[in-house]
């Protein structure tokens, strides 16, 4: 048993104090022990002749009588009576006492008796709040310490991230890594009259490594490392927030050179003025504080500030500037290269079969972020475990590439043979589409295996990581989402609810093609609407539609035209290949489950699509018919010719669910 722990432990104080307060109230009331009895039960004892002896106290107005002969067990026993029969009480005893008398009265205590008495609980129970209030201020306990900080400060000896342990991200790397080096050497900057950024943000799509990231300036910078989430800052007292703002960087002041992480920092950095209501904000007054503290440094204090965030386009404009964050790092999903090196750190100490070629695993993974690779092989080690093999081998990385995709298989769930059919019909569709297509990735899965809330799934990936789309690219995209729904009006001539997410998915790529890219003529290069999609409380509810009613019909008529044309489009292709359809569809009852290959030979004979017209924004501009210059054989750095600014997404991610013009003609 740990005595010191018991002693420190500030329960055993107040049950010590409790008890000191029970024996006080005890002395102070005088429990006797005796039975109580009522007045008129006292009466008749002291006229039995029973009674040894009797002690009045007036005080209390009390009777204690002990007894010759025991009263139902009890030698003593004691009642109280009121002013009315106070004479009948002192004449019952008169009569009943012996000649020599046994009647002790007790008399009335003096003042200070009575204060003692009153005096000491209230001292006691001084005493008690006393010590609560010096425990809470020492430290040892939460009560009195809302106004400190809840920053964790990380040491040497606590395990630590290096930057060897993050890869996928190296301009991050190298931008994180001056920082360190500023604080390790600063001489060599302020020689050239450099000054190093007070504050850094991470931005970027969640799962990206922005904590971990932070994690490895702490255990490369060899600084105080103090890590705090922006909802640390909030409570529901006021002031509190602000308070802690001024005590986390007083400690980081006094250890200078310090780096504060901030995690989640929209938390309490969100845009001012966004709430609903006209009073004041708690939150507000918490930023206006970090915003004094960040631009209030001591310029000779170096303190360096590093936030992450998944919602930049939130932050409050005053604390983006130049003087607070100075520089702004954005921490995008990785490409080819990046995940096969996070795959290559994630897998250290696991087991890999020979066999596995973890470039081959980084190109089935397009869009996948550091955690999503890391639950993949978190997966695949789960399942050789659970399958008691000793390697984790293709199969197992395969299947978690699926539970990460689409979750795990529904085993338990029996699908009939007709709901069979037409989910391998419509899935058949999707890939019939794509392959038929002049635009589209290759399928490289198809499967009508139940997983998660999908009954099955075609999986599209591409070739390379893609940064811009192309305009028939997209058109592509729209015609294979259309294509399952395509295959259930042909073959079945009664469409199922399974395209509702494909629906969904169409209609949202036609509205970006028309209001954010411009690929229409009816409305044109027009930028249409909020860029962030979302409502963003309050400031967002107070802007109106920046478009009349009149383009919002153009709007609506283009959507409606390019899923109309994708519908048409994807009804030639499956009527154009109805047999490659049905193989499919035959295959897929028959295995369940394609791979590329497999397909591969299913498709060799599929009629593709004639190529679109060239598109041209307006019929009045002339098209050159110069072809472009060749790319020279010296390779451009990486991300140079690419445009970011384009964020569509291909259709990479397989279908998630299986999903009627007079112009389509239907089979028989």
């Amino acid at each position: 048993m740990d005595f010191k722990k018991i002693t420190r432990n500030p329960i055993i104080y107040v049950l010590l104090v409790g008890l000191l307060l029970v024996i006080g109230f005890s002395l102070i009331t005088n429990l006797s022990g005796a039975r109580q009895i009522s007045t008129q039960e006292g009466l008749q004892l002291l006229k039995g002749g029973t009674v040894a002896s009797a002690t009045t106290n007036d005080t209390d107005q009390r009777v204690d009588l002990k007894l010759s002969q025991p009263y139902e067990g009890a030698d003593s026993v004691q009642f109280y009576y009121g002013g009315a029969r106070a004479s009948e009480v002192a004449t019952a005893i008169d009569n009943a006492a012996p000649k020599d008398g046994f009647n002790d009265v007790v008399p009335r205590p003096g003042w200070f008796d009575g204060f003692i008495s009153l005096m000491l609980p209230l001292v006691l129970l001084g005493l008690l709040f006393w010590w609560l209030l010096s425990s809470a201020q020492g430290g040892g306990s939460k009560v009195m310490q809302f106004g400190k900080s809840r920053a964790k400060l990380v040491t040497k000896e606590t395990p630590t991230v290096t930057f060897q342990d993050v890869a996928g991200s190296d301009e991050a790397i190298e931008e994180l890594g001056e920082i360190k080096d500023f604080l390790k050497d600063p001489k060599k900057f302020e020689e050239v009259g450099a000054r190093i950024p007070k504050g850094v943000l991470l931005y970027g799509p969640p799962g990206t490594g922005k904590t971990l990231l932070a994690r490895a300036v702490a255990g490369e910078a060899g600084v105080p490392f103090y890590s705090i989430s922006g909802s640390d800052f909030v409570e529901m007292f006021v002031g509190v927030g602000a308070s802690r703002v001024r005590d986390l960087f007083n400690q980081a002041k006094e250890n200078s050179p310090a780096i504060i992480f901030i995690d989640e920092i929209d938390a309490v950095g969100r845009h001012r003025g966004a709430g609903m209501g006209g009073g004041h904000d708690e939150r507000e007054q918490t930023l206006n504080q970090m915003l004094v503290e960040m631009d209030g440094f001591d310029p000779k204090v170096n303190v360096i500030v590093i936030a992450a965030t998944n919602r930049p386009d939130i932050l409050d404009p005053a604390l983006l500037r130049p003087g607070r964050f100075d520089r702004q790092i954005g921490v995008d999903a990785p490409d080819l290269k990046g995940r096969q090196r996070i795959l290559e750190v994630h897998g250290r100490g696991k087991p890999l079969s020979d066999s596995v070629d973890l470039e081959v695993v980084a190109r089935k993974t397009p869009g996948f972020t550091g955690a999503d690779l890391a639950n993949v092989l978190n997966e695949a080690a789960l399942l050789t475990a659970r399958s008691n093999a000793q390697l984790i081998d293709n199969r197992a990385l395969d299947e978690a590439i699926d539970r990460v995709i689409a979750g795990p298989q529904r085993r338990t769930r029996v699908m009939k043979d007709k709901e069979k059919l037409i989910t391998a019909y419509h899935e058949g569709g999707h890939a019939l589409a794509a392959a038929a297509m002049n635009h589209t990735d290759p399928v490289t899965k198809v499967t009508i295996l139940p997983r998660g809330k999908a009954l099955g799934y075609t999986m599209v990936l591409p070739l390379d990581d893609k940064y811009s789309v192309t305009r028939n690219e997209l058109q592509d995209q729209l015609t294979y989402a259309m294509g399952g729904r395509v295959a259930e009006e042909i073959v079945f001539h009664d469409p199922t609810t399974g395209a509702s997410n494909d629906i969904e998915k169409a209609t949202s790529i036609a509205r970006k093609m028309v209001t954010e890219y411009g690929m229409t003529n009816e409305v044109g290069p027009v930028k249409l609407g909020s860029s962030s999609g979302e409502v963003f409380m309050g400031r967002d509810m107070g802007h109106g539609r920046d478009f009349s009613e009149r383009i919002a019909e153009r709007v609506d008529a283009q959507v409606r035209g390019l899923i109309e044309q994708a519908h048409n489009e994807a009804y030639q292709v499956i009527n154009d290949n109805r047999e490659v359809l049905d193989r499919l569809a035959l295959a897929l009852l028959e295995k369940e489950t394609l791979d590329h290959l497999e397909l591969a030979e299913i498709f060799k004979d599929v009629k593709r699509l004639p190529p679109r017209p060239q598109w041209l924004s307006s019929g009045d501009r002339p098209v050159s018919s110069l072809p472009p210059v060749e790319v020279p054989r010296r390779q451009a750095p990486s991300g140079v010719a690419a445009s970011v600014e384009a964020d569509a997404q291909p259709a990479t991610q397989p279908q998630r669910q299986r999903p009627s013009g007079q112009t389509r003609p239907a089979t028989a």
